[in-house]
């Protein structure tokens, strides 16, 4: 019989290319704000890590090593408002992405159920349902969720629009997966970027949210935006120790293991927090001169309370200001990406280095 192929949309990002050919054509060169992929180098303290465990011969342990797991606990219990995990309710992961998209077949997932995601929303969490065949459903409001739900996907702090849920937010929607019977998990991994409160962005595994019940939740992070890591694809789950062992036993058949030396620049990493206050204010900086360039040239920015990018709308088609930024040589993405509908903001990502916002701010400066 003939192979039936999978039934994916196209790659996004193909349809961007042109408009990257237009920005590049500019006679002052090109800046790119469209890809949310770090520019600045790995903290020495990571790389050092990452070096000394280069003599990886054996090996390493699905579910991390002792040393990590402990790791990731401690991380918890001093970050994110969880302090009664054990290493039972952690996992690594080879980045958060291959999660996101595996997570509906690693839960066993297929036709008839439904996988939510949030209204505007990374599009990896709608390719995870399509892999399995399930119906995937664009809903912020969990009294329209579905009764055939079995996942539930959030996002805070959100990519692309930078939005961030409260405790209660985050506790009604735990409320609502619960009387369903789906598990729920929150992608964080732009918790620590805040950019309007000191605290990182609450978690889902806050004791505020689930009140000491973590059965079917849990939490999403990766290191690659706090720590500068998008290349070692270091990153990991936490929450309902049930969930996490099922995760676990199908990952050991599959062979999904966070290589060892990457394991030793996780434990680096999550034992200290200098270099994400560090990373936290480059960021705060660029971000304090892209906003108001932007507002200038006509833009209203909307939430972008948190997050790696600004979510920014002239109330145009989106592909219009891809268009007009574009001939400024400045590349940023549609909301068409994401799900907005209809599509009136761009994503402008803050992930460019010092000269190269310098450099877009000139460019929005003369838009004005």
């Amino acid at each position: 019989m003939p192979r039936t192929p999978l039934a994916l949309p196209d790659f996004p990002w193909d349809s961007l290319v042109p408009f990257a050919e237009r920005a590049r054509s500019h006679p002052d060169g090109f800046v790119d704000l469209s890809v949310g992929s770090p520019v600045d180098p790995t903290p020495a303290v990571i790389a050092s890590a990452l070096a000394a465990a280069t003599d990886a011969h054996s090996y390493p342990q699905t579910a991390g090593s002792p040393a990590l797991r402990e790791a990731i606990v401690d991380w918890y219990a001093r970050r994110r408002g969880a302090d009664d995990l054990s290493p039972a309710n952690v996992l690594p992961t080879i980045g958060s992405k291959e999660l996101v998209a595996l997570l509906p077949a690693l839960f066993g997932l297929g036709p008839g159920d439904v996988v939510v995601h949030p209204a505007i929303a990374y599009p990896t969490y709608a390719i995870g349902a399509a892999l399995v065949g399930a119906r995937a459903v664009a809903s912020d409001d969990p009294a329209e969720w579905p009764v055939e739900t079995k996942l539930v996907w959030l996002n805070s702090p959100g990519n692309p629009s930078g939005s961030v849920l409260g405790v209660e937010q985050l506790r009604a929607a735990v409320a609502r997966a619960r009387e369903l019977g789906a598990i729920i998990v929150n992608d964080e991994c732009y918790a620590e970027l805040t950019w309007d409160q000191p605290e990182p962005a609450p978690s889902i595994l806050d004791h505020r949210v689930i009140e000491g019940v973590r059965s079917g939740v849990l939490a999403v992070y990766s290191l690659s935006k706090q720590s500068n890591l998008a290349g070692y694809r270091a990153g990991f789950v936490a929450g309902c120790s049930e969930l996490i062992g099922e995760l676990l036993a199908v990952r050991k058949h599959i062979g999904l293991i966070p290589p060892a030396p990457v394991q030793e620049a996780m434990i680096a990493a999550l034992g200290d927090d200098a270099h994400v206050q560090a990373q936290r204010e480059l960021y705060r900086a660029r971000r304090s001169r892209l906003l108001p360039a932007l507002r200038a040239a006509g833009y209203r920015v909307d939430d972008s309370e948190a997050g790696l990018y600004l979510w920014a709308t002239k109330g145009e088609d989106s592909w219009t200001t891809v268009a007009e930024l574009a001939d400024a040589g400045i590349l940023v993405v549609p909301g068409s990406f994401y799900g907005e509908e209809p599509a009136k903001h761009v994503r402008v990502a803050l992930t460019a280095s010092d000269a190269a916002i310098a450099d877009a701010v000139a460019r929005l400066e003369l838009l004005s």
